[in-house]
Parts: structure tokens; C-alpha cells; sequence
């Protein structure tokens, strides 16, 4: 591979924010989650682009791309497939399911019941489905990033944790700045329009093997002792603030360590510093941690309360 391979992820971002305005933390930690090898759960109201900067961030990588949208009437089998019967052969022939893809959207997720939820839960932790006791494997570049509306929105089910804990980052998309909303219009009197990607004008960066070796890059990315100290500090004062009645779990300690790798690469270093830790610390731990009913019934989300444990934790050379 070239050295300019390096700046791929770098320039991915660069083209897909011309079209995705005013959520530059949204693109950051979805490439994070991809360059880890991860998948991320990106929740917010509708029409904040949720959708929109997955199909552009397919388009800028030369992957295959598979959407399915979640729906109360979606079965398991529609997710990782089905054996069908030949009838000129007597034999079943397995029937591969859109899971069967490298970066696949999960598109408000929260719409299907739980066992439908659950089917993605040994795709995303395995790379595998198991469909009538045969194992199938999944490309190595398999990703999942999956959009769900808050749970207030009617007709949403909640997600179980299990499935939850899979997810490397929750991203909370809010709204965008005025001037982005104002440069939203701009673009489409230019010319955009959100329904034909041919409109977007970006063209892929990296196929899918590039993305597998940028992965293998990532994990040479050194994390020296006092980072890896100061996020196992994080993930175990999560246990001892108040206002959770369940603190990050150890597999919230890895998740932290594989973003913060991920985002040093991203920036262009082969060395992770603090502040890797601090940017990614709320995306990976909102969705770990439980707030004690008490502070849930004050309407108050959990970040505000994250935001504590960060600043009670001192960071290597403060």
C-alpha cells in the first residue's frame, strides 16, 4: 500500500462534509467507529441527516452498500436469510440476506421488535450468522451503522442491552448551527437534492481492501501505559457516580481504548494523546451506563452527568 493511503481517511471526511453540513462530530465518530472496526448507533430527530451521511460516506468509499429499514412486520430471516428448498434437487440452497453486505444501514432500527434486533447481535459481535446450524461468514469489512429515532417517537421499542453493548459509539445527532442550515438551502438552490446521490458529486476515496489494511494501521497506533490508565480511571469512576445505578462494564474500557486509537489515526499520528480519550469518551459511554430513576424522572440525559465523571478524572499532564 502507498503512504498515501495514511490520508485516506482524512480526505473521506473532507469530501462527505461538503455534503453533510454543520455535523462535522457525526462524521468524526462514524469513521472512527469504521477505521476501529466497530458499528455505532446514531440516534436524533428526524431530518438531522442521520440517513443522508451514511448513503454519503458510502458513496466516498468503494464498498458494498445494503440498507434495510427497520419495521414492526421485519422477521430475522429477512435480516441474515433463508434455506430454500429446490425442488428439481430435494436440496436446500442457502438464500443470503441483505446482512450479507460491507457497510450495511440499519435504518431506524428501533421500529422492529426484539427478536429482529437481536438477529444483528452475532453479525455484529461474530462477523458471522448462523442460520439452521450452518455458520455463513461475513466480509471482513463488515460494518453495521444503524439510525433510531429517541424512544418518546411513537412506535420505537427500545433496543436490549445486550444488543446496546455492541455498538462501539452511541452518536447523538442535534441540530445544525444556522449558518449550516442557511448553506443547506444554499445547496440545494445550487443544485443538491438529498433523494439523488448523483447530486452529492463525490466519488469513492477507498475500496474495501484499502479499508481492511487501514484497520491493521490502526491497531499499530501506540497507546502508551498513562493513556490506558486514564481510561480504565474513567470507566471505573462510572461506578462510583451517584447518579448511576449501572456503571461502564470492562468491555466499555476496550471500546474507549479501540475509538481513542481510531481517532489518533484519524488525525494523522501514529500515537494517541488525551484528548483521543476525552473526544470519544461520551459517544462510547452513554449508552453503557444507567441513570438511577430518581435522576431519570428530572429529564436530564446522561451526558450531563458523564461530563462530571470526565472532570473528575484528571488526564496524563494535567
Amino acid at each position: 500500500m502507498t503512504e498515501e493511503l495514511g490520508g485516506a481517511p482524512a480526505e473521506v471526511r473532507r469530501r462527505v462534509e461538503g455534503v453533510i453540513l454543520g455535523q462535522e462530530n457525526l462524521l468524526r465518530d462514524v469513521l472512527v467507529t469504521i477505521l476501529a472496526g466497530g458499528h455505532a448507533l446514531i440516534e436524533g430527530v428526524p431530518g438531522t441527516a442521520k440517513t443522508l451521511a451514511v448513503r454519503a460516506l458510502s458513496l466516498a468509499l468503494d464498498v458494498r452498500f445494503g440498507r434495510v429499514q427497520f419495521t414492526p412486520d421485519l422477521m430475522p430471516n429477512d435480516l441474515v436469510g433463508v434455506n430454500v428448498l429446490d425442488p428439481r434437487t430435494g436440496t436446500f440452497t442457502f438464500r443470503a440476506g441483505p446482512v450479507f453486505t460491507d457497510l450495511l444501514l440499519a435504518d431506524e432500527i428501533n421500529r422492529a421488535p426484539a427478536k429482529t434486533q437481536s438477529a444483528l447481535l452475532e453479525a455484529m459481535e461474530e462477523r458471522q450468522v448462523t442460520v439452521d446450524g450452518e455458520t455463513h461468514r461475513l466480509p471482513p469489512a463488515f460494518t453495521v451503522l444503524a439510525t433510531q429515532n429517541p424512544l418518546e417517537f411513537e412506535g420505537t421499542y427500545p433496543l436490549p442491552e445486550a444488543q446496546l453493548d455492541r455498538f462501539l459509539l452511541k452518536i447523538d445527532v442535534g441540530y445544525p448551527p444556522e449558518d449550516a442550515e442557511r448553506r443547506i438551502l444554499d445547496r440545494w438552490v445550487e443544485g443538491f437534492d438529498a433523494s439523488r446521490p448523483e447530486s452529492f458529486g463525490l466519488r469513492p476515496v477507498i475500496d474495501g481492501n484499502a479499508l481492511v489494511e487501514l484497520r491493521r494501521r490502526v491497531e499499530r497506533v501506540f497507546v502508551e501505559p498513562t493513556i490506558r490508565d486514564y481510561v480504565t480511571r474513567i470507566v471505573r469512576a462510572t461506578r462510583t457516580e451517584p447518579s448511576f445505578s449501572m456503571g461502564a462494564s470492562p468491555r466499555a474500557g476496550v471500546a474507549l481504548f479501540l475509538a481513542a486509537r481510531a481517532n489518533a489515526f484519524l488525525q494523522g499520528r501514529d500515537f494517541a494523546i488525551p484528548d483521543d480519550v476525552k473526544e470519544l469518551a461520551w459517544s462510547v459511554l452513554r449508552h453503557r451506563v444507567v441513570l438511577t430513576p430518581e435522576i431519570e424522572v428530572q429529564g436530564e440525559g446522561v451526558d450531563v452527568y458523564l461530563t462530571r465523571v470526565l472532570e473528575s478524572v484528571e488526564a496524563p499532564g494535567e
